[in-house]
């Protein structure tokens, strides 16, 4: 097993109990990079080409709503799958921006290896399949919470699963993520301090 690539490969075993063999072959076709603070990986009218494997650090992804504001649409942290699914297998330009927040380590994996992959490698089949049905249902959840909770209860939840987004992340963009105004979310953080 390549000691370079061993988060990779265990983040495919996590997702997808296959032989150690499976794991490193698939980790193989990852190239590995170092992504500077701020550096985009993705940019708005673009074509994804990348699906990454984020090891290190924190990347978010955002958009402008119609007065030209960025809006957060996601966060990522490290041991986790980062690209613009739609883009990516529609082969459409994509809406959203994919930045660095923090200097980064990640795996990338090009369209045209993971097609092939993906027609060669069952197990590789699954664990694309797996990745992609787990963003639909965490973006689904984000969407119902949105609707559904409160902006103290939307934090709470974010400080519950991801407490290490709240300590790394600047409050404009987890405010921007969490559909509040950075103003309610520093009030907010105040009352949960003394809760």
């Amino acid at each position: 097993m390549d000691l370079e690539n061993i988060l990779l490969i265990s983040f495919i075993k996590a997702t997808l109990p296959i032989k150690d063999t499976i794991a490193s072959s698939i980790a193989e076709n990852f190239e590995q990079a170092l992504i500077t603070k701020n550096d985009f990986l993705l940019n708005q009218g673009k074509i994804a080409n990348d699906y990454i494997f984020l090891e290190k650090g924190f990347i978010r992804s955002f958009t402008y709503d119609i007065d030209g504001n960025e809006v957060t649409t996601n966060l990522h942290s490290s041991n986790a799958i980062v690209f613009d699914a739609a883009s990516f297998i529609k082969r459409t330009p994509t809406n959203e921006n994919i930045q660095a927040l923090t200097d980064c380590t990640v795996w990338v994996l090009r369209y045209d290896t993971f097609q092939k992959l993906f027609h060669s490698i069952p197990e590789f089949r699954e664990f694309g399949r797996e990745n992609l049905v787990n963003g639909f249902v965490s973006f689904k959840e984000r969407t119902l919470a949105m609707i559904n909770l409160t902006a103290e209860q939307r934090y709470e939840n974010l400080l519950k699963t991801k407490p290490e987004l709240l300590q790394n992340v600047p409050l404009k963009y987890l405010a921007s993520y969490l559909g509040i105004t950075d103003t309610s979310l520093s009030r907010i953080r105040k009352e949960f301090v003394y809760k």
